[in-house]
């Protein structure tokens, strides 16, 4: 079968199934939404859906049986109704995108577990406002309720997506031979993880145990596949190809946010002994999820640095004062420090930190940042210069200097975690086309080149690191790595 006769078959299936897929799964699925790639936002909405109802239900059942007054009984269901969905976000109940999340909830129990009891103290405080008989009864009750409707409730949005073919992921198997064939029949036994097979791309075609699958192209081909196909999953189940090869397949898939798995060398012997891989059917994989950053999340992005930022600058209002004043006493010169940076999408702005410097050597730092040679790595290191003040060696050991960085995030130049704003020469000197995804998000007062080692990361390793974070953002992974900084900048890991 060729590419072209696939692709009008799946046109045709795709469009007899849309009539019904609106009666399955409510208003929140349209026509423009029946694709594989966007399956998640349609779980996304049909488990909030499912907590809504299982918490409003929930907290109406516990407020009338403990006898509270009709507004104080609509105020406690309120307060779990909305207080439940609020602490799933937070626990990232809403952000898994892996195939185990598609298939099953038996993942999410542990965090659901932590999200009901944070939500049962606010839960306490507002039984107890509202004149519940035992405060932490009510609270208790509505948790471990709230918890089985929910776990009931999702279950059924699960089963009922499920049923619904435009849902299912258009798959392509990177591999030839017994292993991908292996695959294909799991795939098409364990129908939970809704993923169709279309096709295999691989530059040398095994004979023996090769699965009955169009032969789409080589490895060079994979990113017009992957464009000519309408491909939303890419497994690589074993090749021939060199690493680099493969590692370009992969950066392909990233660049075109096609989610990618691959099937681990040596699978047999790991028989579910490493935590972090997924598995169809008792096959490991290892999978690296499509990047999702639409406007939800960039919102809560947002929200997060505007809040952490702002909050941070009016406690620390009366260091920056003491740090202003000592950087004056020292030597002559301005307080702040601004240097022109790269920013988000290619847009320069001007960054602020505490002068470090004497205020003649500022000059030269920028003299010698612009000849740098960045592409052989080599970074320019302050931590025995004479021309470095007192104050600057303490601000630079503990991260000070870059505290007024938060009037940057604040502005909306910058963010709390991001890539690492490079300086104009050392971004500019970035050749691979890689290298510019680095630009989607905003750069970050801190990121994974902090809490990795900081100035001790050679250039290329850092620039790898910031693809990476980019590629795979997630808020929790931004918590995560604020979380990280401050045992870095506290041991003064890499600090010049």
């Amino acid at each position: 079968m060729d590419g072209a006769v696939a692709s009008g078959a799946h046109e045709e299936d795709f469009t007899g199934e849309l009539t019904l897929a609106p009666r399955l799964i409510g208003a929140g699925f349209a026509t423009r939404s029946s694709r594989g790639s966007e399956r998640w936002s349609v779980l996304r909405r049909l488990l909030l859906s499912a907590d809504l109802i299982a918490a409003t239900l929930a907290g109406t059942i516990v407020a009338l049986a403990t006898g509270l007054s009709s507004s104080d009984a609509f105020g406690f269901a309120l307060a779990v109704a909305l207080g439940w969905p609020l602490s799933a976000f937070v626990f990232g109940l809403y952000a898994a995108d892996d195939l185990g999340s598609w298939a099953s909830g038996v993942g999410e129990a542990p965090r659901m577990v932590v999200a009901l009891l944070v939500l049962s103290w606010p839960l306490y405080a507002v039984a107890g406002a509202a004149g519940a008989p035992a405060p932490v009864t009510s609270a208790l009750v509505a948790g471990a309720g709230t918890a089985l409707l929910s776990a009931s409730a999702r279950a059924g949005a699960r089963a009922m997506i499920h049923r619904v073919a435009p849902l299912r992921q258009r798959t392509v198997i990177v591999g030839s031979g017994q292993v991908a064939g292996q695959l294909v029949r799991k795939l098409q036994i364990h129908e939970q993880f809704g993923l169709q097979p279309i096709g295999i791309v691989d530059d040398e075609l095994h004979n023996i145990g090769t699965p009955d699958l169009p032969h789409l192209g080589r490895l060079d081909d994979l990113e017009r596949v992957l464009r000519l196909h309408a491909v939303d999953r890419v497994i690589i189940a074993f090749s021939r190809a060199s690493h680099e090869r493969l590692l370009k397949s992969i950066r392909a898939c990233r660049d075109q946010r096609v989610a990618v798995d691959v099937v681990p060398r040596l699978f047999e012997f790991l028989d579910g002994a490493s935590r972090a891989l997924g598995s169809i059917g008792g096959l490991p994989l290892l999978s690296i999820t499509a990047p999702q950053m639409n406007a939800a999340s960039r919102a809560a992005k947002r929200a997060l640095d505007i809040f952490v930022s702002g909050s941070a600058l009016l406690v620390l209002s009366p260091l920056l004062v003491v740090i202003a004043a000592a950087i004056k006493l020292e030597s002559r010169g301005p307080v702040f420090f601004r240097q022109v940076r790269a920013g988000r999408g290619g847009n320069v702005f001007r960054v602020f930190k505490f002068r470090s410097m004497y205020a003649d050597a500022e000059q030269r730092k920028v003299e010698l940042h612009a000849v740098n040679d960045v592409s052989d790595g080599v970074m320019f290191k302050m931590h025995r210069d004479p021309r470095v003040t007192r104050t600057g060696r303490v601000l630079r050991r503990l991260s000070l200097d870059e505290v007024p960085q938060l009037f940057n995030v604040l502005r909306g130049e910058m963010s709390l975690v991001g890539p690492r704003p490079l300086i104009l020469p050392e971004s500019q000197a970035l050749e691979e086309d890689w290298h510019e995804r680095r630009l989607d998000l905003r750069p970050g007062l801190t990121g994974p080149w902090q809490v990795s080692g900081r100035s001790d990361i050679p250039f290329q390793e850092m620039v790898r690191f910031d693809y990476q974070y980019v590629a795979g953002w997630s808020l929790a992974r931004d918590i995560e790595i604020l979380l990280a900084t401050i045992p870095a900048v506290l041991s003064g890991r890499g600090a010049y």
